[in-house]
């Protein structure tokens, strides 16, 4: 995460319900977002020798079909091994941060909470959190995956899969149109010109099914960055820029000959790909277990191809965004022993590889990433090489609001695709508009 600092410490009530959506008929339990300056929360986290007490655990993955039986493996070994009880608390991912913060906030939720790495910063603000700097230590945890679960410079977090968002190729389609993921293009120009040989094997098959609809439009940020856009200056959003110009006019361009499709989002790339409709598309490493499963293909699983996106000139490094989840720990009420179970899952090795073996996604320590279970995963091994490698973090999420500039951004993105509004128009409403969210 970025090591910047929030650029609003305070936040009131009815700020903190206008930065999460939440209607007038939940703000009752919302209750008040700390005042003062936001940082840890007092209070030692981890057991430090003291008795392990019942506590409470959140996260929307105990709402998914294919993660729940991982976690409630985790949660249940736990709970043996130390003889405490652990309250499930499950929100869908869409709905999880909104829920989560009115619990937060309104004190009606204490414990360990599984969190996207994107939302750190928000939660950081209610000054609930505590500093698991001195769990993390002598952990094992990558740098780059400790990094990522920091924020302000406070480990707010312990990391627990930690990876990132790139290309995933079908190899098979690649070699159809005389590419290969092992000699992928690696400059803009080579990959545009790559792109048309795709679209050149007919079908209507979709070269790339690069994110268009309004809601995951927010992934043409790293293209931005790939072509040079810093996207924040301190506390200036700096879209509308050369880069970031640059960058909408060389994607509408992509989309004005059909090597990207209208209306396609996330879940819509990996229908497509599943279906062999697209050739490529953006995910995580979590989409594998989606497009396997979803598609006729038995022998999908073999030739999903993780790739390095490609540079703006030679010699330029991939740009991949970090993504993840990690474990934090609110204040209160069976805290010292939530953060005794973050470090369990996080970084006990029998802990990870049992979930891994479930959900297959990166584990957050150099033992782990070590061991025969992961490191003999070809996919995962080209992942981790070809795109985590140069994942870096979203620097707009130091924002408490970077949804809704996010969001501001990707509506002026949308504008540009549909033909409503030129590029560098667009991009100078995108920069103002995300700015007034700013604070």
């Amino acid at each position: 995460m970025s090591a910047s600092s929030l650029p609003n410490p305070l936040i009131s009530r009815r700020r903190a319900l206008q930065l999460f959506g939440i209607g007038a008929g939940a703000a009752v339990l919302a209750g008040c977002v700390p005042s003062g300056t936001a940082g840890p929360a007092a209070g030692a986290a981890g057991l430090d020798g003291g008795d392990p007490t019942d506590f409470s655990f959140a996260s929307w993955s105990l709402t998914e079909e294919s993660a729940k039986p991982a976690l409630e493996g985790t949660l249940t070994s736990y709970e043996k091994a130390k003889g405490v009880a652990i309250k499930r608390t499950a929100f869908p991912y869409n709905e999880y941060i909104n829920q989560l913060m009115l619990q937060v906030t309104g004190g009606q939720f204490t414990g360990a909470a599984h969190v996207d790495v994107a939302w750190l910063g928000s939660l950081a603000a209610t000054g609930k959190l505590q500093d698991l700097s001195s769990l993390a230590s002598g952990r094992g945890y990558t740098s780059s995956a400790l990094q990522a679960a920091t924020f302000d410079g406070t480990q707010y977090a312990l990391p627990w899969t930690i990876g990132a968002i790139g290309l995933i190729a079908n190899s098979e389609t690649l070699g159809k149109a005389g590419l290969s993921a092992d000699a992928f293009p690696t400059t803009v120009d080579e990959f545009e010109k790559a792109l048309v040989s795709l679209k050149g094997l007919g079908g209507g098959l979709i070269p790339y099914a690069a994110s268009t609809k309004a809601a995951q439009l927010k992934d043409i940020l790293i293209w931005m960055q790939t072509f040079g856009s810093p996207l924040v200056d301190g506390d200036t959003i700096t879209i509308g820029d050369d880069a970031s110009v640059e960058a909408v006019t060389w994607y509408k361009g992509l989309y004005d000959q059909g090597l990207i499709a209208a209306d396609v989002d996330r879940f819509d790339a990996r229908s497509l790909f599943a279906q062999g409709r697209a050739a490529m598309y953006d995910d995580a490493p979590v989409g594998r277990g989606a497009v396997t499963k979803e598609s006729p293909d038995a022998n999908l699983a073999a030739k999903l191809a993780p790739v390095s996106r490609p540079v703006l000139k030679a010699g330029d490094t991939p740009r991949a965004l970090v993504w993840g989840g990690a474990i934090a720990v609110v204040n209160g009420a069976g805290a010292p022993t939530a953060g005794d179970f973050a470090q369990y899952a996080t970084s006990d090795l029998d802990a990870i590889l049992a979930d891994y073996k479930l959900r297959g996604l990166p584990p957050a320590t150099t033992e782990a990433l070590a061991s025969s279970e992961v490191s003999s995963d070809t996919f995962g091994a080209a992942f981790s090489e070809r795109i985590t490698a140069t994942a870096s973090s979203n620097p707009l999420w130091k924002f408490t609001a970077y949804s809704q500039i996010e969001s501001a951004i990707a509506d002026q993105v949308q504008a540009v695709l549909v033909g409503s509004a030129s590029p560098k128009d667009a991009m100078k409403k995108a920069g103002e508009a995300a700015q007034k969210l700013v604070g």
